[in-house]
């Protein structure tokens, strides 16, 4: 088996077409750039994913308060 039919059977298409893209290597500069981008949309879904989550389960500040302060060690017997 060929290393990019290997590939391609492990990736989805989306993530193989971006490596077409990038077939020929970018400058420095612009690849940061992409890269940089991309953390910041996934970022970006994660918060969402984040605030959905504590508004479907009513997680308020309070909570995140209460855990920074609290500590989780078991008392000794």
């Amino acid at each position: 088996m060929s290393i990019n039919s290997e590939l391609s059977s492990r990736l989805n298409d989306q993530q193989v077409m971006m490596l077409r893209l990038l077939k020929n290597p970018l400058p420095n500069d612009d690849f940061l750039q992409m890269r940089k981008l991309a953390v910041k949309l996934l970022s970006k879904q994660l918060d969402s994913i984040v605030e959905n989550f504590e508004i479907e389960n009513d997680i308020q500040p309070d909570y995140y308060n209460n855990l920074r302060d609290s500590h989780f060690r078991s008392k000794s017997k």
